[in-house]
């Protein structure tokens, strides 16, 4: 190869690199003045930290469902947290995550606190660490009821755009789909699934798939409207769009609504932590007061104390549950118990088991059978007839077996305190310095021995103790006045000791309380039923406001309506689901069958006119005063929410105080006068003794 082509080859070679160092120069300046460096700082943003909370939910969620314990709490707020973040794994792993940490960030140093407090007693700590677990629920519960709460009230916004964006559209789809744009809030993913069913090939059948799971009926009615409107098309009413006027009723309930929940959540808020205040404080007041007044230790630590504490653990659990249904009541919430295949649906597939629980179940079509059915249609309850005799069964035995351990329990308490009581006779007047404990500690420690030699003979007499006692080195320059002190006391603890063992009362007490524990949860059904009557007037103005939404779309008859209520009722859903299957049979009959079922009239009047509207006037016609005294009813439905709040608050008050009171009143106020009188007169009476 010659010099020249090699001069050309390098001279080329300079050239292209000067081009190439060129063109780069200019296209960095034009990225720097371009789009480009707002990208650069855009994905510079999103980068993730050293440490990001989100990845921490994500593992911790992995974490929690392979625990046994948590993956319980774990998979229930899946299942309430995947309808609000619909179809967004993520979000639902991360809020689940969240909450479950919250919760256990709260109940473990409580647990230790418990562990701590009540380290001398093993009986009390264990009531309260089971205690405890409940507390995971409520807390559980309440952070998933502040997220449906805030998913109302984005609800107001959402519905707010959606009627600008009517507007601007003239189309249903269209502006749901323009402010379902939004991926900050949570209702936007409830506006695409709504939007992707009215676009569906079969938009009903995805419609009625849509109900099952949406987080609230205020959805179920926009979603329902806006499939009618989309499918019949809208129309002006007074000189407005009726689909616009109907976003404007689901408004005004929603806004009710969360209003209501503003105060109960209010009336509330530390109802529960009152109910469960006095089995923390149990063991604090006890050690408070012997600490003061020396004379109750032998009530605090012996078996009467013990059985006010078991008796205030149980009123304190009850009243706990209770206001727990009584706040819980008609909230808007989906059911996130497992309602297909729980422990009771295994247990009754087992032959034997079934054999004996279809022995105490009453006979299909026997009128205690229908009695049980409506009493669980009335409390709303997901429990069938077989699960509800089998959690009875299964409470009855447990109350009766923990009964007896805590009999048990309780006589070797008795025969303890008897074995470590320091023996002296101090009162009122104070307690004991370290020198007289010792002694006192010391004559125990003698009786002791005597305890032992005789303990389980019932026939001892005092003249065998008083053998056994001379014969102790301990009182060997005692005198006989002090041996007869001695031999009287010993006898005394002796048929204490004797006598603390199961007796025939005991087991038929353990009977009687697995009677009650089998009776329990038939009675928390009738509570939840009679708190759910005080919601009807409730239920029967939600029925208007759909009435008031369906009677002036076209193509709207009663079967529809009918079919509405159905799918919103919730006290009344019984009576109208049977109407609505015995319809076609012949609407008139149906319909004055289930005037008949229902005794509550306001519901009564919607019935009769709906009668109307099927062969005389149309429904417009029918309802005509449900518009024209709109302003009535909705006042009407403020008062009605404000009693309905009032009331249920007192009830609330009433249950949630009890506990506490009964611990100040039987605990602590009732020893400290009844045992302070006793000594008092004790004193006085060894005092008039001596004198005399």
């Amino acid at each position: 190869m010659s010099n020249q082509i090699i001069f050309y080859i390098m001279g080329g070679s300079v050239g292209l690199l000067l081009i190439l160092g060129i063109a780069y120069y200019i296209l960095s300046k034009k990225m720097q003045k371009s789009e480009y460096r707002q990208i650069k700082k855009l994905q510079q943003g999103t980068k993730e930290k050293s440490f990001s909370a989100e990845i921490l939910y994500q593992k911790l969620y992995i974490m929690y469902v392979r625990v046994p314990f948590l993956k319980r709490y774990i998979l229930k707020l899946r299942r309430r947290l995947e309808i609000i973040n619909i179809d967004d794994e993520y979000a639902t792993r991360r809020d689940s995550s969240k909450i479950l940490t919250k919760a256990l960030a709260i109940v473990i140093p409580t647990i230790i606190i418990t562990i701590i407090i009540t380290s001398s007693n093993y009986l009390v700590m264990f009531i309260l660490l089971i205690f405890e677990l409940f507390m995971i629920d409520t807390l559980i519960d309440g952070s998933v009821d502040k997220k449906d709460s805030n998913l109302l009230k984005e609800q107001l916004d959402f519905f707010s755009e959606i009627r600008h964006a009517y507007h601007e559209f003239n189309m249903v789809e269209e502006a749901i789909y323009q402010v379902s744009q939004d991926d900050e809030m949570s209702i936007s993913r409830q506006g695409e699934k709504i939007y992707e069913i009215l676009i569906s090939d079969d938009p009903e059948t995805e419609l009625e798939k849509y109900y099952d799971i949406a987080p609230n009926i205020y959805l179920k009615e926009f979603a329902g409207i806006s499939y009618l409107t989309k499918e019949f098309g809208d129309r002006k009413v007074d000189g407005a769009s009726l689909y616009l006027k109907n976003i404007n009723n689901i408004t005004k309930e929603m806004q009710l609504e969360i209003l209501k929940r503003d105060k109960l959540n209010y009336v509330f808020q530390s109802l529960s932590v009152i109910s469960i205040a006095p089995v923390l404080l149990l063991e604090p007041l006890k050690n408070w007061s012997i600490s003061n007044f020396s004379f109750t230790e032998s009530w605090y630590n012996g078996k009467p104390g013990m059985i006010v504490q078991i008796l205030i653990l149980i009123l304190t659990f009850i009243s706990y549950v209770l206001v727990r249904r009584l706040k819980d009541n008609g909230s808007t919430g989906i059911n996130t118990k497992n309602t297909e295949n729980p422990w009771q649906a295994k247990l009754y597939k087992k032959k034997i088991i079934k054999k004996f629980v279809d022995l105490f179940m009453p006979k299909d079509g026997t009128k205690e059978y229908r009695k049980i059915k409506q009493l669980l249609k009335d409390a709303a309850s997901h429990l069938k007839i077989e699960w509800l005799y089998i959690n009875r069964i299964c409470l009855a035995v447990v109350t009766c077996v923990v009964s007896l351990i805590v009999f048990i329990y309780l006589h070797q308490l008795a025969i303890d305190y008897v074995y470590t009581e320091p023996t002296t006779n101090y009162d009122i007047i104070g307690d004991l310095d370290e020198k007289d404990k010792e002694k006192a500690m010391e004559i125990t420690e003698q009786d002791n021995i005597i305890l032992n030699q005789f303990r389980g003979k019932l026939d001892t007499t005092e003249a065998e103790i008083q053998i056994a006692v001379e014969r102790l080195d301990y009182y060997e320059e005692a005198e006989d006045d002090e041996i007869e002190v001695a031999v009287k006391r010993i006898y005394d603890k002796l048929q204490i000791v004797n006598s603390e063992y199961l007796k025939w009362f005991e087991f038929l007490l353990a009977f009687v309380f697995a009677i009650i524990g089998y009776m329990a949860p038939l009675w928390l059904l009738m509570f939840q039923a009679k708190m759910r009557q005080i919601e009807m007037e409730d239920e029967v103005m939600q029925f208007q406001t759909i009435i008031l939404m369906l009677m002036r779309i076209e193509r709207v008859n009663v079967e529809i309506i009918l079919e509405w209520l159905e799918r919103y009722a919730n006290i009344f859903k019984g009576p109208i689901s049977k109407c609505v299957n015995n319809y076609e049979a012949g609407a008139w009959e149906a319909l004055e069958e289930m005037k008949e079922e229902v005794s509550y009239m306001p519901l009564v009047r919607i019935i009769e006119s709906l009668q109307a509207a099927v062969e005389k006037i149309p429904i417009r016609d029918a309802f005509d005063e449900l518009d024209s005294e709109r302003d009535y009813y909705q006042e009407k439905r403020k008062e009605s929410n404000d009693r309905l709040i009032k009331r249920k608050g007192m009830i609330g008050k009433a249950i949630g105080f009890a506990p506490m009171v009964c611990m100040f009143v039987g605990y602590l106020i009732i020893p400290l006068v009844f045992i302070g009188l006793t000594a008092m007169s004790s004193s006085f009476a060894s005092m008039t003794a001596q004198t005399v």
